[in-house]
This record gives structure tokens, sequence and C-alpha cells, in this order.
């Protein structure tokens, strides 16, 4: 990519997938296959000696096909049904899948007060910190089966952000079923074009993720990925946006030989995440 620079290797990244990318299409089940090439990346990571974080949607996905139901839950209630189901489900899957590789793991799950309130903020940051310390691999996820609809984060892909700023990690990946941020939506227009590199996220560049949605299992659009961009880069971390069916790209983030978006760290001492944290 001539237009994009290559990035220095970190010290702390936060890795974020998507439930689509984690479940086969036609059935809803979990994708194995991909999961292990995911783990073994991850680990990978760990061993050169940088701290790794996973945030991990899923859990609703998994409990919603363990249950047995055809269509996305609807109510708050059967959310949280299929979210009790599936995130043991899930964590039992990383956990195994983990340990093949000698690799620790610990399960975090996260409301709004974890962010909004000083102490609960202190705590986890505290936590986390303990964990890298030991080598440890935290996988982060919203805590579906307790959060009412104001302590909601909405979307895992606000959640890493979020997560990104708690820990001071110095980069965040958004693995996502779509290569990166494109000129227009490219399911919709054959000629939208991929934007490498954002050096700035400006009102121009804001405009351009709106209206846009994700998959039929996930959350998460374009919006809410330029959300997350705007909390990261302003946070003091870069943020890349890639495609989950090539797992390899992580090995490749600091050679600048993967396919995604590379937005720009843009730290700002006066940045508040209140807005965020408020919607």
């Amino acid at each position: 990519m001539q237009n994009r620079p290559y990035i220095e290797k970190k010290k702390r990244i936060v890795v974020k997938i998507g439930s689509s990318s984690l479940t086969h299409e036609e059935t809803g089940n979990l994708y194995l296959a991909k999961i292990e090439k995911l783990v073994r990346e991850l680990c990978d990571l760990r061993n050169s000696g940088i701290d790794v974080c996973l945030v991990s949607s899923g859990a609703i996905a998994v409990g919603r096909q363990a249950i047995g139901l055809k269509d996305k839950p609807g109510t708050n209630s059967e959310k949280q049904a299929c979210a009790a189901v599936g995130q043991a489900r899930l964590m039992m899957t990383y956990q195994k899948v983990f340990s093949e590789y000698n690799q620790t793991v610990a399960q975090i799950l996260m409301t709004k007060n974890t962010m909004i309130l000083p102490n609960s903020r202190q705590n986890a940051h505290n936590t986390f910190e303990e964990l890298f310390s030991m080598g440890v691999i935290p996988i982060v996820n919203e805590n579906d089966t307790v959060s009412t609809y104001e302590m909601q984060f909405g979307d895992n892909d606000t959640l890493s952000a979020l997560v990104a700023t708690l820990i001071d990690a110095d980069l965040l990946v958004l693995l996502s079923d779509i290569n990166g941020m494109y000129t227009d939506d490219p399911r919709a227009n054959e000629y939208a074009r991929l934007i490498d590199y954002v050096p700035e996220l400006t009102e121009e560049i804001m405009q351009m993720g709106k209206g846009t949605t994700g998959s039929g299992v996930g959350t998460g659009g374009m919006h809410t990925k330029l959300n997350a961009a705007m909390i990261a880069t302003r946070s003091g971390a870069d943020m890349i946006i890639t495609n989950s069916k090539d797992l390899n790209c992580l090995h490749h983030l600091f050679d600048n030989e993967y396919i995604g978006t590379l937005f720009a760290k843009n730290e700002q001492a006066d940045f508040s995440l209140e807005e965020f944290l408020n919607e």
C-alpha cells in the first residue's frame, strides 16, 4: 500500500472479532477452524512479547443456536437467556483451544458501569494490569446476561475501543466481515474503493459511515467502527479494520502487508469519553 505508513511494533494490542466472523453463515454454529487460527495468531503475538486482549462477540449467537431459536432474539430477556447459555459455551471453546498452545486466558464481562463509575473503572484497570503481568490473555465481552438497556454498550466495536483506552493499548484491531472502510458501501456499489489510510477523522470521514449496517448476526456497521476509531485514536491508539477471512493478517500488522484501513492515532489531552458513555 503506497499511501499507508508502516506502524511500529506495539506493546499492547486489543483485537475484536464479531459474531459473524465466529459462526458459519449457513448454520450459525461455531466456526472452529477460524477460532483455532485466531487463537494461534494471538498466542504468537503474545509469544513475541506483546500484551494481547481479545474482545469477542458471539455469546448470544452461540446461545441462540444451542437453544434452537431460528430468528435473532428480539426482546432483552431473550437476548440475556441466549447470552447466559452461549457465554459458557464460548469460553469453554476458547479455553480448550488456547490450552493447546499452553496459553492461559481469563474471562472479563463488562457493563457501562465498569467505565462510568471511577472505582469500578480503576478496579478493572488493576485487574487487567495484573493479568498482563502474569502473561494471561483477557477475553472480554459485554455482560449481556445482566446489563439493562441503559447499561449496554450496544456493540462490541465501541466496547473494544473503550477497553483499549482502559488498558492504555496502543493498537486496536477490528476483525470484520469486510476488508476495511470504503468510499461507499461495497455490498451495494461495485465501484466502491477501499481507503487504506485515514490520517485524521474529519467530519467528512465520519459522515461516510452513516447509514451502513452490519450482518444479520452482528450488531455493528461502519458507523460504529468509526465511533470506535474516534475513541481509540483520540485516546492515543492506532486502529485497523481488516477482514477476518484471512487471519494471517495479524502477523502482517507491522510489515504493512495486510489488506485493511489504518486510522492514525491522534491523541487529544482534552478528549472526553462522556459523549460515548452517555449515548
